[in-house]
């Protein structure tokens, strides 16, 4: 365990605000959990949002070949988690869940997911399954005396491109609407596998300002495959004044660490 640096304040105008870092990264089933560890505890984030996590029952260990969100969770010292699984499957004779998480060193004031494609399957069929399965997590914080809305989001899968279909601009519809009923400041992360300036995407960009856009990222992949496309975004509400957007060059995933200090 270590000790982190906690949420600090700058000083704006003649008022001090609260500075928060958040990290999203789609952390590869945490096959690379060693790495992932060591961008927690070089960062020390108040907020973490990861997509393909791995989680098993309390008190099963399983983590033989890939890193599990308790893992994670101790190694941060996150006090709060939220995992919303999209699938269950079976793994070395153990019940295991497959889905997204949030992490926290801020109490969580409501928790809520919504499925955006299908429903929670609880024995994936691991050969010739659908894994489209998709859901969008909401938490929100009260910070500073406001509230804080982060989503995170694990988007639709193309084999053949990102630049998406009718299911995809239907998904991101869905987490517009979502997003444009939300009261107080947003932020959305997450690996949407959809290009920067792709139609589905467009309805988040026209409300959000998509942060990898705005900075001109060229990619958000690492050498550890071929591909080479912005594919994982942070996204922010008007009203939050970002301080940092950083691309890590970290290898801990086969996507890229992205930093957000706002």
């Amino acid at each position: 365990m270590f000790l982190r640096t906690r949420s600090t304040y700058a000083s704006i105008g003649n008022k001090l605000v609260l500075v928060m870092k958040i990290i999203q990264l789609n952390i590869w089933g945490g096959k690379l959990g060693k790495q992932i560890i060591e961008i927690l505890q070089k960062e020390t984030p108040d907020l973490v949002c990861f997509q393909e996590v791995i989680v098993f029952p309390a008190g099963k260990e399983g983590d033989l070949f890939f890193s599990t969100l308790e893992k994670f969770k101790q190694a941060g010292d996150f006090a709060h988690s939220f995992f919303s699984p999209v699938f269950g499957f079976s793994y070395m004779k153990q019940k295991a869940d497959f889905g997204n998480a949030i992490l926290s060193m801020h109490p969580f004031q409501e928790t809520k997911a919504v499925f955006t494609r299908k429903e929670y399957i609880d024995d994936q069929e691991m050969l010739d399954g659908d894994f489209n399965i998709r859901n969008l997590q909401h938490v929100t914080l009260k910070v500073g005396g406001e509230n804080l809305n982060v989503l995170n989001h694990h988007g639709h899968h193309l084999h053949e491109h990102k630049n998406g279909d009718v299911e995809t601009v239907r998904q991101c519809k869905i987490i517009a609407d979502y997003v444009q009923a939300l009261q107080g400041k947003t932020v959305l992360c997450g690996d949407f596998n959809l290009a920067p300036e792709s139609s589905s995407l467009s309805e988040l960009n026209m409300l959000l300002v998509n942060q990898c856009i705005r900075t001109k990222v060229s990619t958000t992949r690492t050498s550890l495959t071929h591909k080479a496309e912005v594919c994982d975004y942070i996204f922010t509400s008007s009203n939050i004044e970002v301080k940092r957007f950083d691309v890590l060059t970290d290898i801990a995933s086969d996507h890229k660490a992205l930093v957000l200090e706002f």
